[in-house]
């Protein structure tokens, strides 16, 4: 099992330095540059322009800028001053980055919870009235595109105290991570958290019922599990202990493909529902042409969906022992 991850390790490196690569790239061969806006003013000498380039090293070739980048990034973590505020990039995004884990985390924590039992239960009882109806709830799930989803769930639970007057639907912060006044303490926070976990595991509930669905059919059909029942064994433990055991190994690897798409979404919910998280930090800098700041939160984006994939693999290893030798 060593060797196994120190393979998959020693794989994820090159593949780091290549995103980070594309994305510093990509940034410094767009039009313009982080000055555009500020040559412009006709109040601004040409003179201090050459001097503010200087100073953020813009005069210097892209590939060198590249190298002194990296090399700070690795060594110590520096991924430069922002271009609109001359804050360290490194302080603000520590600050971000664990609410962006807290409510990736409790979307892939809320759709494990409800996708298992749903997916489960439709295989058990396949083909009835309850299955169907999972089959067409997952399917809108992951038809239903989020920053709709989002916006329905605002209106619905944030704007209808006031509009609609539907008392009978509980009332829920339509953004932030915390209230203005009196806010901040547990039950505050979970509450500003339900909508945005929910709209982000919308999707992979969707999918992952399908998936585990399809699955434990195709389990519940094998020789084991009609050799487990002719022994006697309770329907649960056959179940749970044989059909769905085999089963997970289709959800693990679901685990590794989702975690890049949860990031991704968390782009887009956290600004929909103002999540002070990573995506919020990276739509603002895109906004604002601030480069070191989208550089940062792209490779930063990269390393956690890698390691993600890489505990997903660990964890694959470790159910199929036939992966850990080929």
């Amino acid at each position: 099992m060593a060797r196994y991850a120190v393979r998959r390790i020693l794989i994820s490196i090159p593949l780091l330095l290549g995103v980070s690569f594309i994305a510093f790239a990509l940034m410094n061969l767009i039009p313009g540059s982080p000055l555009t806006q500020i040559s412009r003013n006709p109040k601004v000498k040409p003179a201090d322009v050459a001097r503010m380039e200087h100073a953020y090293g813009l005069d210097k070739p892209w590939p060198q800028r590249y190298l002194e980048w990296l090399e700070r990034a690795v060594i110590h973590l520096d991924f430069g001053p922002s271009f609109y505020n001359r804050l360290p990039v490194t302080d603000r995004i520590w600050a971000a980055l664990p609410n962006t884990l807290i409510l990736t985390g409790s979307a892939l924590l809320f759709s494990l919870v409800v996708s298992i039992p749903l997916g489960v239960y439709s295989a058990v009882h396949h083909r009835r009235l309850l299955d169907r109806v999972i089959n067409i709830v997952a399917v809108a799930l992951y038809s239903i595109p989020l920053f709709w989803l989002g916006i329905l769930l605002i209106i619905l639970f944030s704007v209808q105290a006031s509009k609609w007057q539907l008392a009978w639907l509980p009332a829920l912060p339509s953004g932030g991570i915390a209230s203005a006044r009196h806010g901040g303490g547990f039950v505050d926070r979970f509450k500003h958290l339900i909508m945005p976990t929910i709209t982000l595991a919308s999707f992979q509930i969707g999918v992952w019922t399908a998936y585990i669905r399809s699955s434990m059919l195709e389990a519940l059909g094998q020789d084991y599990v009609r050799t487990a029942r002719s022994k006697g064994l309770r329907e649960v433990w056959v179940i749970y202990r044989h059909a769905f055991r085999n089963a997970l190994l289709t959800l693990i690897t679901l685990i590794g493909l989702a975690i890049p798409g949860l990031f991704g979404g968390a782009l887009l919910i956290e600004y929909v529902f103002a999540w002070p998280g990573m995506g919020s930090l990276t739509i603002e800098a895109v906004s604002r042409r601030d480069y070191t700041m989208v550089q940062a939160t792209t490779i930063l984006f990269a390393v956690l969906t890698i390691g993600g994939n890489l505990i997903s693999d660990l964890l694959y290893g470790l159910v199929d022992p036939r992966v850990r030798t080929s």
